[in-house]
């Protein structure tokens, strides 16, 4: 029934016939089974269908991570619509944009959250979904009974994930069924998952690495999860010795190495664990490999191509690189137009199906980056030993990178310019042993003001967390070239170590 859906045909495949076997595991809660799972993606399909959404319409989604979530995702792609997942963090000033950009049809938000989004999306249907999996689009697919998919061809798009613009305006990558499903077979092949397995899920699902990854794979697979709200110390320690695998950033594995309870017996039914979303320090591969017994594989991949890189399943994970382009992708690594020798470093690109379709609404954009031939210039700095090994070394743009979360500094500067006291700013991203990087503001401040203050209050009121600034250093000036550019590279170094040394 689902054949003529291109990414929910596939994401069906394997549990065909296994309606009763278990999908997904949660704590304090019951099962949830294949069979349950698409059956009530189903009723969510004929609950949005109901609420006006029509192929290619958008279904704007800000929600707590529930099996409820993943049922309207799936839902929403069977009913031809069009998933966008916001960042549960995301103040209503940030909501506003990517409603006025995308203009959904359907907002699905926190009860908390219903008088603001109210407000900014007076032109879409609004339904709630809470933490518990309970709300209106819930009370609405009980009222349903099975949906037959609606007809999507691998070229149609299934979802639009933002990511940050180096000018601060968010641009929408909009990703077709074929990107999303050939992806995801791709990583299930390659990093043999199958149904024999059990994937910890403790990523959020309003990004490409928990939704796009962790969830399609599985289901591909066949596999099992065991679905966490969120990270979890305690919960991911009792679940290793019935799991197999692991898929997490890299402060999953800083912080699960604080903990004295981490080691090889407890390790010892896992095949797998999975990095990326940020770069992972070398020193917490050689800490996890000491103290499990297993090395970390890190892949490399962003909102536009989904993964692209990955260090092999079977043969060498070489700490601090990303390995080799996945099956069927191509890399290239090219400075001014022409491509670089083996070692020097230059602008990665990448092609193949994974590779988006390019922005929502900014074709100039779009061309700027996806070129003809299907090259897409990602903006990461690498370089590529003699045996095909790719190291990301930076970025071409000033991209901070977070807890596996994107950060444009302009967009945390053009907010900080505003508060009284503050003559300018720049933002940018420091080495640190829990999240990657972390966000530092360097400020000149007007006369003998300090406005430290009343710049975490602003930035509290109008940015996710995640984007306000762990440190803020007040200066007499902002190092500039001779064409007055603020050079970062120069702040960069000079608080390397404002964390401590290495990030700690």
């Amino acid at each position: 029934m689902y054949d003529g859906n291109y990414l929910i045909a596939r994401l069906r495949a394997a549990s065909l016939g296994r309606d009763q076997h278990v999908f997904a595991h949660r704590p304090n809660e019951n099962p949830v089974s294949f069979g349950a799972l698409f059956s009530k993606a189903e009723d969510m399909a004929a609950a949005l269908v109901g609420m006006g959404v029509q192929p290619g319409d958008r279904v704007a989604v800000q929600v707590e991570k529930t099996i409820e979530a993943i049922e309207l995702y799936l839902g929403t792609v069977m009913a031809g619509g069009v998933f966008l997942p916001l960042n549960t963090a995301y103040t209503t000033a940030e909501v506003a944009y990517f409603v006025e950009d995308a203009t959904p049809r359907v907002v699905v938000c926190d009860p908390v959250r219903l008088d603001d989004i109210r407000s900014i999306a007076q032109d879409a249907v609004i339904a709630t979904l809470d933490a518990a999996g309970e709300g209106s689009l819930v009370d609405a697919a009980a009222q349903q009974s099975g949906f037959e998919p609606v007809v999507r061809g691998q070229d149609d798009l299934a979802a639009i994930l933002y990511t940050s613009g180096t000018t601060g305006r968010s641009k929408g990558a909009m990703l077709s069924h074929d990107n999303l499903a050939s992806n995801s077979e791709v990583l299930k092949d390659y990093w043999d998952f199958g149904v024999q397995d059990v994937l910890i899920h403790a990523l959020p699902i309003f990004h490409t690495h928990g939704l796009f990854v962790a969830t399609n794979v599985a289901l591909l697979a066949g596999a099992q999860v065991v679905f966490l709200a969120k990270f979890d110390a305690d919960a991911i320690l009792d679940a290793m010795p019935r799991a197999t695998s692991l898929m997490g950033v890299p402060t999953f594995y800083t912080r699960l190495l604080e903990d004295s309870r981490l080691d090889r017996a407890r390790a010892q039914n896992m095949r797998l664990f999975i990095s990326g979303s940020a770069p992972l320090l070398v020193d917490t591969h050689v800490a996890w490999h000491a103290r499990t017994g297993h090395r970390i594989l890190e892949r490399y991949g962003m909102t536009e191509t989904n993964m692209s890189c990955s260090n092999p399943y079977d043969g060498a994970r070489r700490a601090g690189t990303v390995g080799f382009p996945l099956p069927g992708v191509e890399a290239r690594i090219r400075l001014k137009g022409e491509e670089v020798a083996a070692g020097e470093i230059g602008v990665l690109e990448v092609r193949g199906r994974n590779v988006f379709q390019g922005y929502w609404q900014m074709p100039e954009k779009t061309a700027e980056e996806l070129l003809p031939d299907g090259w897409f210039i990602t903006g990461d700095l690498a370089s590529v030993d003699s045996d095909g090994y790719v190291t990301i070394v930076g970025r071409d743009k000033d991209l901070i990178i977070t807890g596996g979360f994107n950060v444009y500094p302009k967009e945390v500067e053009s907010l900080i310019d505003e508060v009284a006291g503050v003559k300018e700013s720049a933002v940018i991203g420091i080495a640190h042993h829990d999240f990657g990087e972390a966000v530092v503001a360097v400020v000149v401040a007007e006369g003998d003001a300090d406005p430290r203050a009343a710049i975490l209050v602003v930035l509290a009121e109008n940015l996710a967390k995640f984007k306000q600034p762990k440190h803020i250093a007040l200066v007499a000036e902002l190092p500039r070239n001779t064409m007055g550019k603020v050079q970062k590279k120069a702040l960069r170094e000079s608080y390397a170590d404002v964390f401590g040394a290495g990030g700690h």
